[in-house]
């Protein structure tokens, strides 16, 4: 169960694309590919193609404005679900738009839609947010991310939101 997750998301307003080698190979090499908003990737983008692996429906995902047909962002899992300390299976998920895309309210549409898959999964989920990023608190906040774990060493707030 924990091991299942739909590879096809989409919302109202928003699709989000499992990423494939093609898109990684290009995040990682600078190149830049046709659909993607010229912001885009950022550096957690690429940060993010580090936990790319082919096939993993837990990896990072393009997020993708059905009304601009843009990459406007990235949103995905660091990598399927592992037993926590209470062997509760437990992911951490990350999320990030372009600057012309932030505050339309659509990373907390897209991480709604990657928690209800993580919901149906039994997967708990955690988040990692510097404590000056208000916006992305607020996200998290918004999407029922409660517990605070304390930090870790990149001095972020680990925050956890549990499985439903």
């Amino acid at each position: 169960m924990a091991d299942q997750q739909p590879v096809g998301v989409q919302t109202d307003r928003l699709r989000l694309v499992l990423w494939d080698e093609a898109t990684v190979t290009a995040i990682r090499s600078g190149e830049r590919l046709p659909g993607w908003h010229p912001e885009f990737p950022r550096e957690d983008d690429r940060g993010a193609a580090t936990f790319w692996r082919d096939g993993d429906p837990w990896g990072p995902r393009s997020i993708v404005s059905l009304k601009q047909q843009l990459v406007i962002g990235s949103i995905g899992f660091f990598g399927p679900p592992e037993p926590a300390d209470d062997e509760v299976p437990e992911v951490e998920v990350g999320y990030g738009l372009v600057p012309p895309a932030r505050g339309y309210g659509l990373a907390s549409e897209a991480l709604g839609a990657l928690l209800r898959r993580a919901d149906a999964a039994g997967v708990r989920v955690r988040a990692s947010i510097a404590p000056d990023n208000t916006a992305s608190l607020r996200v998290a906040a918004k999407a029922g991310f409660t517990a605070v774990r304390g930090s870790n060493e990149d001095g972020e707030l680990v925050l956890v939101r549990p499985a439903r």
